[in-house]
């Protein structure tokens, strides 16, 4: 077999990995963390963060549902299916599973620490291999690159007064390690009212530094919980799923929540959709797309991305006792104020009555931001016209096996991609479930090539 590059040591890149190695191919794995396997969601998670999907769900293996299960029973031999268990154990199981994955394969699994700077095309062909530069000058070259980046980074507040931008009153990336704990004592301001801002809202509640929370989005909706763990789903006929009306957002709209009223369980609609949300975002022409993203996505997303059930408690706690308030408004403005800390123009959802507030900071809570601008490695690969963005630029544009589509529409036989890079031309591509489907059908689709084994080099 040849060897396979994959960009990236998250959840997307450690199960391409998994499968590679199973399907014979020798793996390079990039990626810059010291313990691949943890990537954005679980290398920085605190204690309290809790999977946002239950144990039943989260497994590596398509063929052993319950796998990331047994492996939670060995820490905790109570731990249900249906249970929520700490992010920081799913960054060990990611760190376990390439571990074994690593000892089914001996020799044939190198973990290269860098960043990947460019990608060129080598060989004489378009189809030929690919040769990978890390910023340390390191140069690979591959037969196959697999591109597992997972989110990108936040997009930057379109108000936000360039000022502000490396201020120590304006964090714009919460994930970067430590970064909660160098914010200012006071009253804070949440862009975003997602799963980004519950995980921030938690962390910083409790630090007893920041006595008021505000989180501000346009809707004002936070994510809704989980089942709670015994209660029973409604069942749901597949029949009326398949007679669903596609191609009009509003008329599947109408249709869902008639279904939901009708089983009394909303989430076991949710649920039971989840294997055809591609094909109904698919079936939408491109302008009802840019429909549901600008009216329908956020109404979407609390409900398919939900809160832990103790985590909602906890929330509901800090609303109740008023340390955190949820705002629906536009933020019109955000600039640095005269005493050091930050003023936020604010304009109402309903009413539009526009005020403007003082914050001791603010952190950027919105979220992923859109890859193909926020990524060096795309930027490049889409320069080069070795790539183009996706529908309404959330992602890459692929096929439908996951092989990136150049800038003259031809398929690349050598570039490849999975998980949160798809999205938008796929819909649902984001979760344990949908990444390591991708996975196991990304190694078949290599399955056929037999190619030799080149060599890494320093330069």
């Amino acid at each position: 077999m040849g060897i396979a590059v994959v960009v990236g040591g998250g959840c997307s890149g450690v199960f391409a990995t998994r499968e590679l190695l199973r399907s014979g191919w020798q793996v390079v794995l990039i990626d810059p963390g010291a313990r691949p396997g943890r990537g954005l969601a679980y290398g920085t998670a605190d204690p309290w963060h809790l999977l946002n999907s239950p144990v039943a769900t989260m497994s590596a293996d398509p063929d052993r549902p319950e796998e990331f299960l047994d492996w939670c029973r060995t820490r905790a031999p109570q731990t249900g299916p249906g249970d929520f268990v700490p992010r920081t154990w799913y960054g060990d199981y990611l760190t376990d599973t390439l571990l074994a994955a690593d000892r089914g394969a001996p020799g044939r699994l190198t973990v290269q620490r860098g960043r990947v700077a460019r990608i060129f095309e080598t060989g004489g062909t378009a189809d030929g291999r690919l040769t990978v530069l890390l910023t340390d000058d390191v140069v690979i070259n591959a037969d196959r690159v697999v591109l597992a980046l997972g989110h990108p980074a936040p997009g930057v507040p379109a108000r936000l007064d360039a000022g502000l931008t490396g201020s120590p009153v304006y964090l714009g990336d919460p994930w970067r390690p430590g970064a909660l704990t160098t914010l200012p004592e006071g009253e804070v301001l949440l862009i975003g009212t997602g799963l980004t801002a519950v995980d921030v809202a938690l962390t910083l509640s409790r630090t007893g530094r920041h006595h008021a929370l505000t989180a501000v989005s346009r809707h004002g909706l936070l994510p809704q919980p989980h089942r709670r763990p015994g209660i029973p789903s409604a069942p749901v006929d597949p029949a009326v799923l398949a007679a669903l009306p596609t191609g009009s957002p509003a008329a599947l709209l109408r249709a869902l929540r008639e279904l939901a009223v009708r089983t009394g369980d909303w989430r076991a609609v949710m649920d039971a959709l989840r294997p055809r949300w591609d094909a109904m975002w698919q079936g939408l022409s491109e302008p009802d797309q840019h429909r549901f993203l600008r009216h329908l996505a956020r109404y979407w997303e609390v409900h398919r991305h939900r809160m832990a059930p103790p985590i909602a408690d906890t929330i509901e706690g800090l609303l109740a006792h008023g340390t955190l308030t949820v705002t629906a408004a536009e933020l019109c403005g955000l600039a640095a104020d005269e005493d050091g800390g930050v003023r936020a123009v604010l304009r109402e959802r309903h009413g539009g009555a526009v005020s403007t507030r003082r914050f001791a900071a603010v952190v950027n809570c919105t979220g992923p931001g859109r890859l193909v601008e926020s990524d060096p490695l795309v930027r490049s690969l889409i320069a080069d016209g070795m790539a183009r963005p996706g529908p309404h630029r959330l992602g890459l544009d692929t096929d439908a096996s996951g092989a990136v589509l150049r800038r003259d529409g031809s398929t690349s036989r050598a570039l490849w991609t999975l998980g949160p890079t798809r999205r938008g031309r796929l819909w649902e591509s984001t979760a344990a479930p949908e990444i390591r489907a991708q996975a196991r059908a990304l190694a078949l689709a290599f399955g056929s090539v037999r190619v030799e084994i080149p060599e890494c080099v320093d330069s």
